[in-house]
């Protein structure tokens, strides 16, 4: 929720009205306006038409300073050192093994315009932690991002404790946060869970379908959405820092969240501690061809994964693995004229199912329940665990709810990005896609390119795609695996080769993100984020034998 902030709580914010700066869209300083003067030449052009006039000198013109960032910054310096209340987290009776309660929760204030603080606007951000278990060995904090985006951390924290157990519980206080339109931290929902159902779902989209939840955003979130971006995450980040009392960050981010870690090092790079950023995203392109990419190594592994089906049982799809991708495609494309039908009335779209199995590329260890859907599918017509498929990919539950995820990942993207291709542009992209994705885009080529739309999103972004370097930096552990659909490893090896200090840790394997799926992986990651020991140059490690 956005809160009108105290002048009272925090005294320091009155001081900023002097300082009249915006915040940069990059980089570790903001760059400050300079003062108002007359023009140079100004005075002496105006007597030039009385030769017996002294010559006036120019008013020189002064040397912009630099604005005061972060904890320097006068106007933020209370947030910074605001105290965290801490109390046990309301235990959620629809999560039966896990009890929340165990874990502290807290709310940290921060402003919602960084380039305004003194406005007084704020936003209240949700953290979770579980504190160290070696109190006498404790490091610091650790915070997490599982991300999405759109991925709640306190989730993470509260549903995950016992993923931490060893090296990391017992040296940090494991701190997860929902970033801003997420979870706690004022969530973003902008259709109800009817229209969502009809919009996640439908095979004919039309031109209006973007702008359609467009529309539904700004009409709800007009205030909120121009400031839910990563950098302002990254900003709040390093809030949540100093109110911890870390004097460096130290981070382990997942997917998107590796995209939220590298911001920070490029915003804070004399803050960074250990970061450890897992399947990297990369935003050195545009999200145009982010998607390109990305579709590219779904395409890779839907053919891998109905290559070995043919080898396995049950598999629908008969024996030829070169024959068994494209089988499997037209499938899921017929369904948009034949669509599959639920016990309970809903329909299984050609989209849906496609969300469905794509979403299962992800893991190779749930591999064989996919072939088992697949064939109840397309061998007995039954459409419920395709269907469930589905909904786990979209953030649906079993009662027809949606997670406010699915509009924080649009709100977040569409922040962070500038859309706005010629018609030229986009049939040169078309074209690069259906060379390089044909089997898993023919059914709606432009929503996989526009994933998500932000061609209508109302507010435009400032940042631009670059390499991030965060020169400045400690060095920066980047995991990447040779066979990540989501976020292949091409993109690891360019954030860990753009970045200053970057340093690769490889994972030989299929699945997105690699601390889960191998051994040699954490301990790797524990050394680093424990002791500090930068794996060597060249490291790779197999995927565990289980996975």
């Amino acid at each position: 929720m956005i809160t009108r902030l105290s002048r009272r709580a925090l005294p320091a914010v009155a001081a900023a009205a002097l300082l009249a700066a915006c915040t940069s869209s990059g980089g570790s300083t903001d760059a400050a306006s300079t003062a108002p003067t007359a023009a140079p030449g100004t005075a002496s052009a105006a007597a030039s038409s009385d030769p017996a006039a002294p010559t006036a000198t120019p008013a020189p013109t002064p040397t912009p300073t630099v604005k005061p960032t972060g904890q320097a910054d006068p106007a933020l310096q209370a947030f910074y050192g605001q105290k965290l209340a801490w109390a046990a987290c309301k235990d959620d009776p629809a999560t039966t093994k896990t009890d929340e309660s165990a874990v502290q929760c807290a709310t940290l204030k921060v402003p919602l315009d960084y380039a305004d603080p003194a406005s007084g606007e704020t936003l209240d951000v949700a953290v979770a932690r579980i504190q160290a278990a070696r109190p006498e060995q404790r490091t610091g904090s650790l915070l997490i991002n599982p991300g999405g985006p759109g991925g709640t951390g306190v989730g993470m924290v509260q549903r995950g404790q016992k993923d931490y157990d060893g090296p990391l519980h017992d040296h940090f206080d494991v701190v997860g946060f929902d970033p801003r339109g997420v979870g706690g931290t004022s969530p973003v929902k902008c259709l109800d869970d009817k229209a969502r159902d009809a919009w996640t779902t439908t095979d004919t989209p039309g031109a209006d379908h973007g702008k359609l939840l467009a529309d539904a955003c700004q009409a709800k979130y007009a205030k909120l959405l121009p400031f839910v971006g990563t950098r302002n995450t990254a900003r709040d980040m390093d809030v949540l820092r100093g109110a911890l009392g870390d004097l460096k960050l130290n981070y382990l981010g997942l997917s998107y969240g590796t995209y939220l870690g590298s911001v920070y090092a490029e915003e804070f790079p004399d803050r960074t501690g250990r970061l450890v950023l897992d399947g990297a995203s990369d935003r050195s392109t545009s999200l145009v061809q982010h998607n390109i990419e990305q579709y590219a190594g779904f395409e890779r592994s839907f053919k891998l994964f109905a290559g070995e089906c043919v080898t396995k049982s049950p598999c629908p799809l008969g024996k030829d693995p070169e024959a068994a991708p494209k089988k499997l495609a037209d499938f899921l494309d017929g369904l948009k004229d034949k669509p599959l039908t639920t016990t309970d009335g809903r329909k299984v779209t050609a989209t849906a199912a496609w969300n469905g199995v794509i979403d299962s590329l992800n893991d190779a260890q749930g591999y064989a329940d996919l072939r088992t859907v697949l064939t109840m599918a397309m061998n007995q017509g039954k459409g419920d665990y395709l269907m469930a498929l589905a909904d786990g990919a979209t953030g649906r539950d079993a009662k027809g709810g949606y997670k406010v995820s699915a509009d924080a990942y649009t709100a977040v993207h569409c922040a962070d990005t500038v859309m706005a291709p010629t018609e030229a542009e986009l049939q040169a992209q078309l074209t690069e896609l259906a060379a390089k994705a044909p089997l898993v885009t023919a059914h709606n080529p432009a929503a996989a390119l526009f994933d998500p739309d932000c061609r209508s999103w109302p507010f435009r972004s400032a940042e631009k795609a670059h390499p991030i370097k965060a020169e400045g930096s400690a060095p920066i552990v980047v995991v990447g695996s040779t066979g990540d659909a989501a976020t292949p490893y091409a993109w690891s090896e360019k954030l860990a080769g753009s970045l200053a200090q970057g340093v690769l840790l490889t994972r030989e394997g299929e699945g997105h993100t690699a601390y889960g799926r191998s051994a040699c992986i954490r301990d790797a990651v524990h050394s680093y984020l424990v002791d500090g020991t930068v794996p060597a140059a060249g490291t790779r490690c197999a995927t565990d034998p289980a996975r």
